[in-house]
């Protein structure tokens, strides 16, 4: 890093006021991800993303062993002697 070779107080204030700007905007950019961080941990965001997990996995990994287990039941049904 460059030592900086100012010429007067004023400028030293004004690279202060500076510095000082930029350490509140980075605060606040971190308190502002600290809240959605927050939200996003929230009981009825997980629980929605849980059932929609949960719902997208059941359903894509069952509708394919039912497509095929529908025929094989229909054709048990179907040659299904009376009686038994």
């Amino acid at each position: 890093m460059q030592t900086k070779k100012y010429s007067s107080y004023a400028q030293i204030d004004s690279e202060l006021e500076i510095l000082k700007i930029e350490k509140e905007i980075s605060y606040q950019k971190l308190v502002l991800s600290v809240q959605k961080t927050k939200e996003s941990f929230s009981i009825s965001n997980v629980s929605t993303t849980v059932f929609d997990t949960i719902k997208s996995t059941f359903f894509s990994s069952y509708s394919a062993i039912f497509r095929l287990l529908i025929p094989i039941i229909i054709k048990w049904f179907i040659n299904k002697k009376r009686g038994n």
